[in-house]
This record gives structure tokens, sequence and C-alpha cells, in this order.
């Protein structure tokens, strides 16, 4: 295996094709210039305790064992087990290697890789920004059963005999139909993840309750403003998109909607506990206007907020 070491303090580098991520690792010419799968075990090794940031122009999923420190963005990941994860163009993926770990520690996996311009004027080009796990942390990665890792693993299997066969006017659409069951399956995983994984799931529910009741209570509201779900999200160290979808798994509200209950809760105790005017208690919620106040909370209550204080009176 190739090992290689940054000094000092690296740049990111930045992978416009795939041939040339082949190319930095040392590897064959890929088969297909737009879709490759390379095995992981083949990529060459960081050998210091210094990080290097990789940006890629094209997608990348990633089922890996034995990978050690992973950082997507700001956040770390300890890859002791096999899990996914899944970079869209242009996101910036770090990796570190401790040089007291050991260097030829066993890997194992795969990475597929998708350039864009394959799915250029396919059904998948069209619907593959739904799938919102490309916007999830590595830290929220996919853990997967030896049951679900077969699945994809054969999928993967498929999609690298149909492009190592010759490449005809159906190989394309063979290839798009395989990753977008790849997706699909992931998808579903991902859905179970949130269902299976109960206490970690609960605490971050727990850690959100917890959060918002103290920004609302918190004497600084009305110039801090309205807690945004990029607030929240970084509060709690995870994601906005895997929050959100946690979120909607678990209670069926996004990250916006649970915000603007506690909101509410809170406007309601205000309007039937205090003499303060509506533009007061705007103001202490954090508005900025009156107006958008009222609107939101009779959007949410089906009354205007002197409504609502009068029926309670």
């Amino acid at each position: 295996m190739v090992k290689f070491a940054f000094m000092g303090n690296p740049k990111s580098i930045r992978f416009k094709t795939i041939t040339e991520y082949h190319r930095f690792n040392d590897l064959p010419q890929p088969e297909h210039p737009l879709i490759s799968i390379v095995d992981y075990a083949k990529l060459k090794q960081f050998t210091s305790g210094n990080s290097a940031g990789m940006i890629f122009d094209f997608y990348t999923i990633s089922l890996k064992r034995g990978v050690g420190k992973m950082f997507y963005g700001q956040q770390q990941y300890d890859f002791d087990e096999g899990v996914m994860y899944f970079l869209s163009p242009n996101q910036v993926l770090r990796v570190e290697q401790n040089p007291n770990e050991i260097i030829n520690q066993e890997r194992s996996g795969w990475i597929l890789l998708i350039h864009p311009d394959f799915l250029w004027n396919t059904s998948l080009g069209k619907t593959i920004k739904r799938y919102e796990f490309f916007d999830y942390s590595v830290n929220e990665a996919l853990f997967l059963s030896d049951k679900e890792e077969k699945i994809l693993n054969d999928i993967v299997e498929n999609i690298k005999q149909e492009y190592h066969a010759n490449i005809d006017r159906f190989s394309q659409n063979i290839i798009i139909s395989h990753i977008e069951t790849l997706l699909n399956y992931s998808e579903r995983f991902y859905n179970r993840q949130f269902i299976t994984r109960d206490k970690s799931n609960h605490q971050i529910l727990d850690q959100l309750e917890n959060l918002l009741i103290n920004y609302f209570n918190n004497e600084d509201l009305a110039t801090k403003g309205l807690p945004t779900v990029q607030y929240i999200a970084g509060t709690l160290n995870i994601s906005p998109k895997y929050l959100s979808s946690l979120l909607k798994m678990l209670t069926g509200q996004s990250t916006q909607q649970h915000i603007h209950e506690k909101l509410i809760e809170k406007a309601k105790e205000k309007l039937s506990t205090t003499y303060l005017s509506i533009s007061e208690i705007a103001y202490e919620l954090g508005f900025e206007h009156s107006q958008s106040f009222s609107k939101l909370f009779k959007k949410k209550t089906n009354l205007s907020p002197l409504e609502f204080r009068q029926s309670f009176n």
C-alpha cells in the first residue's frame, strides 16, 4: 500500500474528475470516466498527525471499515464499525491519521464515485437532491446490520459488473436504476436507524426541548431574536438536514415547527399571565415587528393574540 504524508498545514485537495482521484491514489485508469467503484483498502493512507481536506466535484457514496478518524466540516466520527456516508459535489471531507495508531490497520469497503455528468438527462439527475442524507455529516453516518450491508454490497457488485461489461446503449439506464435502488435502500435504512436507535434519538429530543425552553426563558431573547434552525442544529452538534429528518420521523414535525410550537407556548403564557401589550410581547419574544408575531400566532392557533387573551379572560 502506498503511503503519503502532508507537511505543515495542508490545503484542501480538489478532485475535478474521477480520473484525477484514481491517479492520485495510484490506481489504474477508470474503466468509465464518469463512474467508478474503488476498493477502499487500495487507497493511499495518511502517515502523519496532520490532516488534509478533500473536495470532490462528484458524488461519493462509501461503505467503510477501519478508516480511523474522519471529519466532515468540523464534526468528527470514529469509523470502527461498518458504516456509510454520502457526499455531494463541493463538500469537504477531512481525513486524519494519528501517528501513534497502527498505520497498517485492516481496512475494507468500497467507494462509489459518480460524476454529475453521468446523471445528465436521467430521472436520477432530477431527483438525487431529494435524498437529504447527502447533506448529513459524517458523524450522522448510516450504521448497517450484516443483512443490510449485504443488500447494498450486492447492488454495488451489479453496478461494477455492468460497467465492466461492454458498454452499450442500455448500460447507463441499467446503472442509473441500480444507483436509485441503492439510494432508496439507504433511505429506508436511515429511517430504520431513526427508530431503532431510540436512546440516542430520545436524548436529542430531550436536548432540543431543554434548549428551546432555556432559549425562550432567556432575558436576552429580545436582543438575540428568534432561534434559527442552523443555531439549534449547531448547538446540538448535528447537521440541520439530519435534525429535521430525525424530528419528522419521530414527531412528524420539522425543526422550525418545534421552534414555533415552543414560541406559541411562551406567547400564550405571556398573554394569559401578564398585562403586556401585544407589541411588548412580540418584542420580548424576539420579533422586530408585532405584525409578524400576530400573523404567526393566528396561523398556529386560529386566533389573534388579542382574541386569545379575551377568550382566556
